[in-house]
């Protein structure tokens, strides 16, 4: 059982919980995850793995509320255990010095671009960051993002913080301006990761997405993460997450996604039903 020592909300429907997990603390580097199940007869998801203290035993994630699942952990307090947490799985992000790099955040993929800048500091390199949400109450770890980044660079959606549109505008600003981009790492929505790909294949720049296709087991078995990159069938949680993002079909990605669309629905419909028998259950 692995429990939970922290658990807060960074946003609405954001949460960041630190859970007891030393092994995968001691062990886990920046672009790698974690399967998680909630309890036995839970399904498994992946989050990626946000941060970890070595001397706490810790590892942090930042997930969203989006589904029964997600849901369902939104409701666990400090104290409360996990049935299970695997990992650190997938490949680590490749890092070096590359010289200056762009690491760009989506929405809940800034919890999940924080590692990849931290690491890509540590590395040597000059390090830009851009994050992007919908809303300003949407931006999150943006502290974090600034305190690792040579400069940060914020968009929203509907201009109430920051660059008034997408992220790709500040990516196509950096370049206007003249700087010498190495290599551009991108995590966030499916459509952001295209975007930002589409804007750096006119100037060559080497793009990395991390791919979130969905996942069973974790570990190859299944073969439901598949993807195809370069023409190749991939599986994300062995072969990725992260992936030449020049090469992905994004299309067949996109499509993917869809795939359990309808029972995601009435699963989270079911769910809502049940806390509310609960609850009035509760109030008898």
């Amino acid at each position: 059982m692995y429990k939970i020592t922290s658990h807060n909300l960074l946003a609405p429907a954001v949460r960041d919980i630190l859970i007891e997990a030393p092994l995968i603390a001691r062990n886990r580097k920046a672009g790698q995850f974690v399967m998680v199940r909630i309890g036995e007869f839970s399904e498994r998801i992946p989050l990626t793995i946000a941060g970890a203290d070595t001397e706490a035993g810790t590892i942090r994630l930042i997930y969203q509320e989006v589904g029964k699942t997600t849901m369902e952990m939104g409701q666990l307090k400090v104290g409360d255990t996990l049935a299970d947490v695997v990992g650190p799985l997938g490949k680590p992000t490749h890092l070096e010095n590359f010289g200056t790099v762009v690491c760009i955040g989506g929405g809940i993929g800034t919890g999940e671009i924080l590692p990849v800048a931290e690491a890509c500091k540590e590395a040597g390199n000059r390090v830009f960051s851009i994050v992007g949400a919908r809303t300003k109450e949407l931006l999150i770890v943006i502290d974090e993002m600034r305190k690792t980044s040579d400069e940060l660079l914020i968009s929203t959606d509907d201009g109430s913080f920051g660059f008034h549109g997408l992220v790709t505008g500040l990516l196509e600003q950096l370049v206007e301006r003249g700087e010498k981009l190495d290599r551009v790492f991108a995590v966030g929505p499916v459509p952001m990761m295209r975007a930002v790909c589409n804007a750096t294949r006119k100037y060559a720049i080497p793009t990395e997405v991390s791919l979130n296709s969905i996942m069973v087991d974790g570990t190859g078995m299944c073969g439901a993460c598949r993807v195809t990159v370069g023409g190749k069938t991939r599986f994300v949680c062995v072969d990725g997450p992260d992936f030449d993002g020049h090469e992905v079909d994004f299309d067949e990605l996109t499509q993917r996604l869809k795939a359990y669309h309808t029972m995601e629905k009435e699963a989270i419909e079911h769910w809502k039903e049940h806390q509310c028998r609960l609850e009035e259950a509760s109030r008898s």
